[in-house]
């Protein structure tokens, strides 16, 4: 997207419109101070600045730091002891160490606090820009279209953002005049189906009027497609089909002060239904243009790959490489994701000297490892040829092993016969690091390096600082291209916010849902499994599983599904949301969350688990508490249940 930057008029509901903010990154207009609304709308030009300002909440949503399906996903963990790096706010990550509540909720959408950004003054400016669209006279008739789709497809998507926090919440269709009255600034919360109906409404309204792909790449990407609508249109109606909302029986009983049920009775099989068949015309849009799963062309830079890497390296950089290139992205975030050296493990003498440059912070639990499947493409625990009680025994890296693990050092063997979508996403301590300045495989003079994680090794704690505090680190949040040697010299990407990968499992997991174990599921959770180098669901699991029927019957392929998304889209923002959707969450959270004992610099001592925090989420973390203060000033909300 054209780089914008913008002082845009907001206020949130009650609020008087007058107050105006920077938003870096989205539009540049003159003079800085809006004086008026026909002012900002006397002409194209200044109309297009607003639109922009639409826009706004994207990128402040796509720092990872504001998600909550990034920070209390359990992928990743943050030091509780390290101070705010560089600005870095830990609110998210904190929340499963129990810092919320309804006094002072973290990642407060709602109101615009503690990390986050108020959604309903993102609404409120939609609502400007559609109230005032007829006002510019030299605005053309397909231009106007375009640009009232993309703001009602924007307003429909801060309403879900919103949604999957809070459950049913106010629909705001239309902006409250300045001189309402108290009874109708007092807005009730709408029933969940009623929600989600409006969501879709409005999403159904954009995308005849949205374009398939940007044509102008150079001053357009981020804009929204016509794509990217229905890719999310497929996820909203997937949420709204998923056991948090679906006949829970834990909120069958919540109602608001008239007496209205908030959540639906019974659960509702035809949601799934509309999910698939949401999900499979994303599919057939998103394939009609060209978007395929990406494989990764090597570059002149790039010497001779081995299939292992090949495979490794299509994996990350379906992530990594830049938008314009990946055949994949169906929607990604803007600005430049940020946090590549908090991602990455210090592989250099200079990089270990110079470590306040980055500070190599974003932990991998030992859980998220072992989330991954074996070689042989099933779970750890289930793999009969796998030595799963054995895995934390020491191992030392072998020549088979020696574009994944150093040859001479002593890991674990839990890090040996792993699948490719492992080493593209997890540095730990003796794992090879394609990149970093060193891209050829069999040069003798540069060897790839690897991680050295006990100590003295340049990834081992130096300070009580700047450290990765379980010896697991994001690399798939990594570009190959970027360098941490004297400095950061970072090879810019835009982290996906939908990528085809993903939704083919959705069509997979909604079918399935619908129907259970078919060919055409099957077909789809394949595809992307072929692409990390492994053989379908049925071979893998009938050749290696101890539970080689797993996969016959709708409930253990719906676990296969799961842990597929999980593995796929994992540190990518998602799968805190679907295992939130899915009522998974509290269970992923029962067990402590444990690293390695990283100060120890013997192998056999470093591989000892070690408890970092006992994590905090029960029943009513499920959805966000509105803050205590709100319910006084709006006596028609109601809190959500069990705060």
């Amino acid at each position: 997207m054209k780089t914008i930057k913008t002082y845009f008029t907001f206020g949130c509901i009650i609020m008087v419109l007058g107050t105006f903010v920077s938003c870096k990154k989205y539009l540049d207009i003159t003079p800085d101070n809006l004086g008026t609304l026909d002012y900002a709308f006397r002409n194209r030009n200044e109309a297009e600045n607003y639109l922009y300002s639409c826009y706004a909440y994207l990128q402040r949503m796509n720092d990872v730091a504001s998600n909550p399906g990034f920070t209390t996903s359990s992928e990743l963990i943050y030091s509780n002891t390290l101070d705010n790096y560089q600005g870095f706010n830990r609110t998210g990550f904190n929340l499963l160490r129990g810092t919320q509540t309804a006094a002072n909720p973290g990642l407060n959408a709602w109101d615009g606090s503690e990390g986050s950004y108020s959604l309903w003054r993102s609404i409120r400016i939609c609502n400007i820009m559609l109230e005032n669209i007829d006002k510019p006279i030299d605005l053309s008739a397909a231009e106007k279209r375009r640009w009232i789709a993309e703001t009602k497809f924007l307003k429909a998507y801060y309403h879900y953002v919103l949604f999957k926090m809070y459950g049913p919440i106010p629909l705001v269709k239309t902006n409250l005049a300045i001189n309402s009255s108290t009874d109708e600034v007092r807005v009730k919360r709408a029933p969940v189906d009623e929600t989600v109906d409006y969501i879709v409404s409005l999403l159904d309204e954009a995308i005849p009027n949205l374009p398939a792909t940007i044509t102008s790449q150079a001053t357009e990407l981020g804009r929204i497609t016509s794509i990217i609508a229905l890719s999310v249109k497929a996820d909203v109606l997937a949420t709204a089909a998923s056991p948090l909302f679906n006949g829970n029986p834990d909120y069958i009983s919540f109602k608001d002060k008239d007496g209205v049920s908030l959540f639906p009775a019974a659960f509702d099989a035809q949601k799934w239904k509309k999910a698939a068949d949401a999900a499979k015309a994303a599919i057939t849009a998103a394939e009609t243009q060209g978007i395929k799963l990406y494989t990764f062309q090597s570059p002149t830079t790039v010497g001779k790959l081995s299939d292992s890497l090949k495979r490794e390296l299509d994996v990350q950089n379906a992530v990594t490489e830049k938008w314009e290139l990946n055949s994949e992205i169906i929607w990604a975030s803007n600005p430049e994701f940020n946090y590549q050296g908090f991602s990455t493990p210090r592989l250099t003498a200079k990089s270990a000297v110079n470590n306040f440059s980055n500070p190599s912070t974003f932990s991998a639990p030992i859980s998220t490892q072992e989330l991954f499947y074996t070689v042989n493409g099933v779970p750890i625990s289930e793999d009969k040829t796998w030595d799963y009680a054995g895995r934390n025994t020491i191992k030392t890296g072998d020549y088979a092993s020696r574009y994944y693990i150093q040859q001479g050092y002593e890991t674990i063997k839990g890090h040996f016969a792993r699948e490719s979508r492992f080493y593209a996403d997890i540095a730990f301590d003796g794992g090879i690091w394609f990149g970093n300045g060193r891209n050829n495989q069999d040069d003798p003079s540069n060897p790839l390096y690897y991680v050295s994680a006990r100590g003295a090794g340049f990834a081992a704690p130096s300070d009580n600082i700047r450290l990765n505090i379980t010896g697991y680190w994001p690399k798939k949040l990594v570009s190959y291209a970027s360098v941490y040697d004297d400095g950061f010299q970072a090879s810019p990407f835009r982290l996906p916010l939908i990528r085809l990968a993903g939704l083919y499992l959705l069509y997979a997991e909604a079918l399935n849902e619908v129907n259970g174990p078919t060919t055409e599921v099957f077909t789809y959770i394949d595809k992307v499994r072929q692409r990390a180098g492994l053989q379908g669901v049925q071979a893998s699991w009938t050749n290696f599983s101890r539970n080689p029927n797993k996969f016959n019957t709708k409930d253990g392929l719906r676990q296969i599904i799961h842990q597929e998304r999980r593995i796929e889209l994992c540190f990518e923002g998602q799968s805190g949301w679907d295992l939130r959707r899915w009522k998974e969450l509290q269970a992923v959270l029962t067990a402590p969350i444990q690293g390695w004992s990283i100060n120890n610099p013997d192998a056999i001592n470093y591989y000892r688990p070690n408890t970092q925090f006992i994590p905090v989420f029960g029943l009513k973390d499920y959805l966000w508490p509105i803050r205590s203060y709100d319910l006084v000033v709006n006596p028609n909300l109601v809190q959500n249940p069990y705060w």
